[in-house]
């Protein structure tokens, strides 16, 4: 297990995802000409951008989209490349163990999954991707896209902590140099669980829970049928467009 150097070290902890491959969690809605198409991946930040163009014309031929898709999902995916790269070389807030809650709520096709368990920040050789394998085989889960969808949940919400630190570690320079305010911190992009980065660093997560957190921390998985999986999305649409 490879972990973080301890607030002692010499050199600051550098910006990271706290996984074995340093991926970009990338999401993707865009609705042109009364299509929509969304989806959610990883990308290698250190791939050529070239290889953005090809995906995007890659997507638009195999799921027979308007051609103006392309540049739409090209933009999409070279800015949230860019805010990720934006964070590289910049210091992490850093005080001993970060032990941080995962939750996963998310539906994929008729399989609907709850959990909520703790990730080691430290541990640099973490797999999301392993550990979604292992969940599905565990929970006996058959479909092929939950693995991947749980994987990128994990990768987002880690994402999201990554960043916080960064802003957090930014405050803690300005307050040092006199400067009163405090940093803009991002929103939740993970459906809700945004964290308190100071709390969450100055307070220690056990790894042994305690009994009335025992339902708490268990996997609920369910499946749906047609009739149910048709009725939620009918309402998330209702709900999305609610919001434009």
């Amino acid at each position: 297990m490879k972990a973080l150097p301890s607030s002692s070290s010499k050199g600051p902890v550098k910006f990271k995802m706290p996984t074995r491959e340093n991926l970009v969690p990338i999401r993707l809605d865009i609705e042109l000409e009364e299509q929509r198409y969304k989806d959610a991946f990883t990308w290698n930040p250190t791939d050529p951008d070239s290889e953005i163009t090809i995906f995007a014309k890659r997507t638009v031929k195999d799921l027979k989209l308007p051609p103006p898709f392309i540049m739409h999902i090209v933009q999409s995916i070279q800015t949230q490349l860019a805010e990720f790269r934006s964070y590289e070389g910049q210091d992490m807030l850093y005080t001993g163990d970060k032990i941080v809650p995962i939750k996963l709520d998310l539906r994929v096709n008729n399989t609907l999954i709850k959990d909520q368990f703790l990730w080691d920040m430290n541990n640099f050789d973490s797999d999301p991707e392993d550990f979604a394998k292992t969940f599905c085989d565990d929970l006996g889960i058959q479909d092929p896209e939950v693995g991947p969808a749980v994987a990128f949940a994990i990768r987002e919400q880690l994402y999201e902590t990554a960043v916080q630190s960064v802003a957090a570690a930014r405050e803690i320079r300005m307050s040092k140099k006199g400067r009163r305010g405090a940093e803009y911190v991002p929103a939740s992009k993970a459906g809700g669980t945004s964290l308190d980065l100071m709390k969450l660093f100055n307070n220690k997560y056990s790894v042994v829970r305690k009994r009335k957190d025992w339902d708490v921390y268990g996997p609920m998985v369910d499946l749906l049928s047609n009739e149910e999986v048709d009725a939620l999305e009918a309402r998330e649409e209702r709900n999305a467009r609610s919001m434009i």
